[in-house]
């Protein structure tokens, strides 16, 4: 059977970046999606279609083809009251490298990075990670089969599955490569961390200036 759409496919991969090993699906913890439904980024599901159980594959994914190119003006600087937990001034919180969920007035979260503390404020990186980067994936197919109507319905995994013109979701073990949405395990809330904000948001930018973080101890 051929991976084309509404298969249920199942493959591991690793998947490369600068050199390094940056994720990986292995035949214990497989990426396993529904073909077509925009799970997966576009060219990733490009390059496995046609394929059947047994097959290989490796290619590469530009950044213009994964995530996109990286935008410094998605760094945006919060005050340190944006860490204000209980009326204290979380100190510890703001760490270096630390990942942060910043919520808009819309209700969607981004995730953002620190990637600078300074005496006045923080300055946090809303771009994804893997922005600007290129992907090289290396994998095997593991099984193809037909989605029965509840998956189609409800989803692999029991996610809801966005119409044809949606955005990439992110699903199942770990994995994802949704455009805009995080890779692996790599990019995550990290220590329960949650910062609300009040402030703008929109066309890509994510809340700032009145954000709070809510820290679950």
């Amino acid at each position: 059977m051929k991976i084309e759409k509404n298969k249920v496919v199942a493959v591991t991969y690793d998947l490369t970046v600068d050199g390094k090993l940056a994720d990986r699906a292995t035949e214990d913890r497989p990426l396993d999606y529904i073909h077509g439904t925009h799970m997966l980024i576009p060219r990733f599901e490009a390059e496995v279609e046609g394929l059947e159980e047994g097959a290989e594959f490796t290619f590469a994914v530009t950044p213009e083809e994964g995530y996109g190119e990286y935008d410094e003006k998605m760094c945006f600087d919060v005050p340190r009251s944006a860490f204000t937990i209980n009326g204290e001034i979380r100190e510890d919180l703001m760490q270096v490298g630390r990942t942060v969920p910043m919520m808009g007035r819309d209700g969607n979260v981004l995730q953002a990075v620190i990637v600078a503390v300074k005496p006045d404020g923080v300055t946090l990186d809303f771009n994804h990670p893997m922005a600007g980067k290129e992907l090289h994936f290396t994998g095997k197919v593991l099984s193809v089969r037909d989605a029965t109507e509840k998956e189609l319905t409800e989803g692999l995994h029991g996610e809801y599955l966005p119409p044809e013109e949606g955005h990439h979701c992110c699903h199942g073990k770990g994995h994802c490569h949704g455009e805009g949405h995080h890779h692996g395990d790599g990019h995550h809330h990290g220590d329960g961390e949650c910062c609300h904000g009040e402030g703008h948001h929109g066309d890509g930018e994510c809340c700032h200036g009145k954000g709070h973080c809510h820290h679950e101890e």
